[in-house]
């Protein structure tokens, strides 16, 4: 097999378990499962896999699993030197099989393990050196599977094939599918038109092989499976290099300390703590850890001085009530992201978390009116975690399980981990004040929801189409989403870092008995770029007012309106015509950046819309 560098952090997303790369040489891989991580070439295992181990308590308890481990890298030693887990690499399998040669245009199959470059075996023959290159085209289902596209069944317009000749691809020069056509040398013929469409439910690659369905076979090559397992979806043709041909489905957390968050906090406002903190409060005296501690040992064995210190400063300074976690009606995304907001809107001090509070009064009122918190996160952690990974569409059914059993050939029975990647950053979180929020939403309610319910009918069409859960998209959510898109495109010409470096984190709830409004924007790029102290500079008064007024400027007039404004009102744009008033030239971020895939974007309700700026929140008249 071809050898070729690969950043860790890439072995999560973009080329994570089940994903195609192209390396140097121009063959075609896919990462094969976690089964064989962690070996050399010759099959033997490393010394200490505990060295790659990553703890993150929140996360290890929603996934189910033990622990997770970093993607192992590749150490060469120097002569002499002992150096542990030397000469680790990572398994890759060579996919498409099927390859075509330039000169001849034969197609020809060969192993997933072949190494190097391969040669026509028909120009060999005639003493001639011709190296073939693997096809263009793939097969796959919205289930993960992937196989080579079924080149016999198609020319033979039949589900099985009798005949076993030569095939040939061959093109005509369209740069189009049309343009290629398989032949058999038995004169059967066909083009590869249409391999792509969908009618409905039904994939015309499905539907075109005879007189029964050709449905997946259920292949999974990045396991070393030559077999299938048992599939009946529809099987849809795709090129190779398409962006849907691979959705990293991902999970990550802010790292929160046990015991600094809900958990320590929550066992000190409930009796008996709660009481005896009531009590030292009115007799006046100091309320330390060694108070606490002297009387209820027990209680706080598990939580050192320092956790206790930052605890009680969180209630006693910040008066926070509703820091409890377990809301009633939260889903568990909700309950937790809810963690994390409750600890990013107060003062933390910790070795991988540093918050500092600035006070709105020393921002200017016109931004700062908008606001309830704003706080400059000079360190965070944040660990990200593969749990799987979808074709076709980004968005799944298939429960938790089933997507991790996509990473494994053999799941292991016991110390089951998942593979992650940590990454340290910086970053500004800002909550939007409720007050005002409610406000805007009680006296311009009617024209927002009346704006933004066509993109929510047409989301909640195609999710049922789909048949993929519906989520509630109120203006709250839209209003934070495009605003975190706003932010980061400003942020980029101002605090160094490239768009793709940046990321956003939404902490949003519409319940009215603990709502959240808050965005969190940080460095998601490494450590090499995460350390610099260029985006928390961007969030101290005097840089944050004129980074929010110049994004109101740009939002207020997109370079492509008025078409922007109107094709949003009339239609929608983007994925799924999911968006209003958001293009490439305004709203728009990498990929990389966005939660949502870029979805749920609308200037309109953030500065209004050209009839009528008072409906956007940030330009509306009080």
């Amino acid at each position: 097999m071809p050898k070729g560098p690969i950043r860790r952090a890439q072995l999560i997303v973009p080329f994570g378990v089940g994903a195609m790369l192209v390396v140097r040489d121009g063959t075609s891989l896919i990462t094969a499962g976690l089964d064989h991580w962690y070996k050399r070439e010759d099959g033997s295992e490393a010394e200490d896999k505990s060295e790659f181990r990553v703890d993150e308590w929140r996360l290890t308890q929603s996934l189910g699993v033990d622990y997770f481990r970093l993607p192992p890298e590749f150490r060469k030693p120097n002569k002499g030197d002992g150096v542990l887990n030397a000469y680790l690499t990572l398994p890759f399998l060579r996919f498409p099989q099927w390859h075509f040669c330039s000169a001849c245009d034969l197609l020809q199959k060969f192993p997933l393990t072949a190494r190097g470059k391969v040669k026509c075996s028909e120009c060999e023959s005639k003493k001639k050196t011709k190296y073939m290159a693997q096809v263009p085209i793939i097969a796959m289902c919205d289930r993960g599977h992937i196989q080579d596209f079924p080149w016999k069944e198609w020319v033979h317009h039949s589900v099985k094939p009798t005949c076993n000749k030569a095939l040939r691809l061959v093109g005509t020069g369209s740069a189009t599918l049309a343009g290629l056509s398989v032949r058999c040398e038995c004169g059967a013929k066909r083009s590869l038109g249409g391999i792509t469409e969908v009618d409905g439910d039904k994939t015309r690659l499905s539907k075109s092989l005879g007189d029964s369905e050709f449905l997946c076979q259920g292949k999974l090559p990045w396991l070393g499976k030559e077999d299938g397992e048992p599939c009946s979806r529809q099987l849809r043709g795709a090129l190779r290099s398409a962006t849907n041909v691979y959705y990293a489905q991902t999970r990550s957390a802010i790292y929160l300390q046990r015991g600094n968050g809900g958990e320590l906090i929550s066992l000190l406002e409930q009796p008996p703590l709660s009481k005896l903190i009531e009590r030292l409060l009115r007799l006046g005296d100091d309320i330390t850890p060694e108070v606490l501690r002297e009387d209820r040992p027990q209680l706080l064995q598990d939580f050192s001085n320092e956790d206790i210190k930052i605890a009680l400063e969180t209630i006693l300074s910040a008066k926070i009530d509703d820091i409890n976690d377990d809301i009633e009606g939260d889903d568990p995304e909700t309950r937790f992201r809810r963690q994390e907001f409750n600890v990013l809107r107060t003062e933390r001090r910790e070795d991988n978390l540093k918050i500092r509070t600035i006070k709105l009064s020393n921002y200017q009122p016109d931004i700062a009116n908008y606001f309830s918190k704003i706080m400059l996160v000079d360190k965070l952690k944040e660990t990200r975690v593969l749990t799987g990974f979808t074709r076709i569409l980004p968005e799944t059914d298939q429960p938790l399980q089933e997507l991790q059993s996509l990473l494994w050939r053999k799941p292991p029975q016991k110390d089951s981990w998942l593979p992650a990647y940590v990454v340290y950053g910086e970053g500004i979180f800002i909550e939007f004040n409720e007050t005002c929020l409610c406000q805007w939403l009680q006296k311009y309610g009617n024209e927002i929801y009346s704006r933004i319910q066509p993109l929510v009918d047409r989301y909640q069409k195609i999710q049922e189409q789909r048949h993929l859960r519906k989520r509630s998209i109120t203006p709250r959510f839209i209003l934070l989403h495009t605003f975190a898109h706003l932010l980061m495109n400003r942020l980029t010409f101002e605090c160094g870092y490239s768009s793709a470096a940046l990321r956003e984190r939404l902490y949003v709830s519409d319940n009215p008995d603990a709502p959240m409004a808050g965005v969190l924007i940080y460095t998601a790029a490494g450590d090499s770029e995460g350390t610099m102290g260029g985006l928390v500079r961007m969030g101290k008064p005097g840089n944050f007012e004129p980074v929010v007024r110049s994004l109101l400027e740009a939002a207020s007039w997109c370079s492509a309106d008025p078409v922007c404004m109107e094709v949003g009102e009339s239609g929608g744009q983007g994925p799924d015509s999911s968006n209003l008033a958001a293009c490439h030239s305004c709203a728009l971020v990498p990929e990389t950046a966005c939660e949502e895939f870029n979805r749920f974007l609308d200037r309109g309700v953030v500065v209004g819309d050209i009839k009528n700026r008072n409906i956007g929140f940030l330009t509306r008249t009080p």
